[in-house]
């Protein structure tokens, strides 16, 4: 008995002192320093808190298949990359989408977004299609070359095809002008 004793505890052990089997924490919510998207191992490259006008919104995690800490090494990988938002506080169908949207908007010029019109509005129905994120919940939004995978509490919810707008759904929070600069920062790893 003291033997099964000894070996559980030198597993205990092994298994905290393990690299990668830590998570981080964010505002109190744990992110995990590995996720796997597909046949992909990523890398947490960044994790912080969104938050407008004092109110905890989400944390935010950048997973990507190399650390990067510049946001072109990653809007321009052609490796998988994922963005895991678990939300502070409900927020409801119409809050989410214009937040990205106005994310879109502030990122790109009028001839650029003419040109992703009908994947902003894909987008749009998707994230109308989830309705309401609870406090609670997490939202995915996977980034490829064949567009994006946007997914809520593990299951997937929609997809838009184009690898020019998952460059550009990724400069919402990583463009020259983020939702949240102080969350862009985090991302980055700073």
């Amino acid at each position: 008995m003291a033997t099964t004793t000894i070996c559980r505890a030198a597993l205990v052990v092994a298994l905290l002192a393990a690299p990668g089997l830590h998570a981080a924490e964010v505002a109190g919510v744990k992110v995990d320093d590995r996720v796997r998207v597909g046949n992909s191992d990523l890398v947490l490259n960044g994790a912080g808190l969104r938050s407008k006008v004092f109110i905890k919104v989400y944390v935010g995690a950048l997973y990507v298949g190399q650390k990067a800490t510049t946001p072109a090494a990653i809007y321009d990988s052609t490796q998988p990359r994922r963005m895991v938002m678990r939300m502070m506080r409900d927020l409801d169908a119409d809050s989410l989408n214009s937040a990205l949207d106005e994310g879109l908007k502030n990122n790109h010029t009028p001839a650029e977004l003419a040109e992703m019109k009908p994947q902003a509005d894909a987008l749009a129905a998707i994230m109308k299609a989830i309705g309401k994120a609870r406090e609670g919940d997490t939202i995915t939004i996977d980034f490829s070359v064949d567009g994006v995978v946007v997914g809520l509490n593990g299951e997937t919810r929609g997809k838009v095809a184009g690898a020019g707008f998952a460059k550009a759904l990724l400069k919402v929070w990583l463009g020259d002008k983020p939702a949240d600069a102080s969350l862009k920062k985090a991302l980055l790893g700073s």
